[in-house]
C-alpha cells in the first residue's frame, strides 16, 4: 500500500512541505504544478541517477503538462566546484529561462546543493525543487535550504542560504543504493538522536539495522524524525545563528577529514561524519565535559553499522594533527580564528563551543592518529 506522509518547515512566506514515502517520483508533476509561476523545469541531475529516474520524472512532468529540459552532470562530489557550476549555470541559461522557470534537483546531495545555489543565483533568484535519491540527501541535505560548491580551501565555502518550495523524498529509490551509500545517509540519522533525542538513538540500537536494510516501517520513522527535527531546528534558526550550529555536530571534524582525503570516493560525507561524531565524544571525554561510557557506546553502534570509527580505517594513522587543524581553521563556523565545535555532554544532549581548547585538540588529534 502506497504511504505518502507531509511535514511543513515553518519559515513564514518560505514555508513548504516535505513529502515522504512512494511513489512520489510518479507523481511528481502533480505536486510540482501548483506551486509553479510557469509551465517550465529544468531538471539537473547525475549519470547515474538519470539512468534510473529520469525517465520517469520527465513523464510525470510531460503528464501534468510542464515542458522541461534536463542537465545530466557528472556523478561525484568532484563535481561540487565552481568549474562545474559555471557550466550548469550556462547551459540552464541557454533554454531561455525566466523568473517563473522552476529548477528540479533529482540527485544526492550535491545535486541537490549545486542546483539550490544556481536556483539563488540565477536571474537573482528562482524556485527550485529538490527530489533527493540518497538516503543522506533526504534527511539532511535537501532540508533547510543550505546550498553551495567546495573549493580547494574547504567544503561548502561558497554558497547561499535558499529555501526550496518542495522536498519530494521518495523512500523507493533507496532500493538502487550501494550499501555504502545507505551507511553514509544513515550516519546523519544517527546524528539527530546524538544532539537532541536520546529515545531516538536508543531506538536506532535496537532497529537501526532495519533502517539500513530497508525495512519499510522503520526507514519511514527514521526519515520521518530526522526531517521533523531538523524542520524544527531551522524553523527557529534559518541562517545559522545559534541551536542550528547543532546539525553540524561532527562535520569539523569530517570536513577536515574530507578536505584531507580530496573530497572523493575514498571517504563520504556520510563516513566523514561519522568518524568526526565519534572524534567529538572521544574529545569531550577528554575534557571531562562528556562520558568514555557515552562515547564507548557510539563508537560501538557505529562500527556495528560498518561505519568508520578510527583514522586508521580511512588510511589516515600518523596524519600530523597541524594539518587537520588547518582543515579546521577553515570551517565556516570560525569567529576570530577561534575554532567553534559542536560537542555532546550526553547522548542526546548537544552544545557549541564557540572556543575549542587549541593545545589540548592538537593533542588530541595526535593521539588518534596514532591509534
Amino acid at each position: 500500500m502506497d504511504t505518502i506522509e507531509k511535514l511543513r518547515v515553518e519559515l513564514g512566506e518560505r514555508a513548504y512541505e516535505i513529502l515522504v514515502g512512494s511513489p512520489l517520483i510518479e507523481r511528481a508533476g502533480h505536486e510540482i504544478l501548483p506551486l509553479m509561476r510557469r509551465r517550465q523545469a529544468v531538471i539537473v541531475s547525475d549519470e547515474t541517477v538519470a539512468r534510473h529516474y529520469l525517465a520517469p520524472l520527465r513523464d510525470s512532468l510531460s503528464a501534468a503538462g510542464i515542458s522541461h529540459h534536463a542537465v545530466v552532470l557528472p556523478p561525484g562530489e568532484a563535481t561540487k566546484d565552481l568549474d562545474h557550476f559555471g557550466k550548469l549555470v550556462e547551459e540552464i541559461l541557454t533554454v531561455g529561462i525566466e523568473r517563473g522557470t522552476l529548477l528540479v534537483a533529482l540527485g544526492g546531495g550535491v545535486v541537490g546543493d549545486l542546483t539550490g545555489f544556481a536556483a539563488a543565483t540565477l536571474l537573482r533568484g528562482i524556485d527550485f525543487v529538490q527530489i533527493p535519491t540518497t538516503l543522506l540527501a533526504q534527511v539532511d541535505s535537501s532540508v533547510g535550504g543550505k546550498t553551495g560548491i567546495n573549493t580547494r580551501g574547504g567544503k561548502n565555502l561558497i554558497g547561499a542560504f535558499y529555501q526550496p518550495r518542495l522536498v519530494l523524498a521518495d523512500t523507493s529509490v533507496l532500493c538502487s543504493l550501494p550499501r555504502r551509500e545507505l551507511l553514509a545517509g544513515y550516519a546523519e540519522i544517527v546524528k539527530y538522536g546524538l544532539i537532541r533525542d536520546a529515545d531516538f538513538f536508543f531506538w536506532l540500537e535496537a532497529k537501526g539495522s532495519s533502517v539500513y536494510e530497508l525495512a519499510d516501517n522503520a526507514l519511514r520513522r527514521a526519515v520521518l524524525t530526522s526531517c521533523a527535527m531538523k524542520a524544527a531546528i531551522v524553523a527557529g534558526d534559518e541562517r545559522e545563528e545559534g541551536e542550528r550550529a547543532l546539525l553540524n555536530f561532527g562535520h569539523t571534524f569530517g570536513h577536515a577529514l574530507e578536505a584531507e582525503t580530496g573530497f572523493g570516493s575514498r571517504l563520504l560525507h556520510g563516513e566523514a561524519v561519522a568518524l568526526g561524531m565519534v572524534l567529538a565524544f572521544d574529545f569531550a571525554a577528554r575534557l571531562g565535559i562528556g562520558s568514555g561510557q557515552d562515547a564507548g557506546r557510539v563508537r560501538r553502534h557505529l562500527a556495528a553499522a560498518g561505519l568508520p570509527t578510527g583514522l586508521a580505517e580511512i588510511g589516515l594513522a600518523g596524519i600530523p594533527a597541524d594539518r587537520l587543524m588547518g582543515y579546521m581553521s577553515k570551517d565556516k563556523k570560525v569567529r576570530d580564528g577561534r575554532i567553534a565545535l559542536i560537542l555532546p555532554r550526553r547522548i542526546g544532549d548537544a552544545f557549541i563551543m564557540h572556543e575549542a581548547p587549541l593545545g589540548l585538540l592538537r593533542s588530541f588529534l595526535s593521539e588518534a592518529a596514532a591509534v
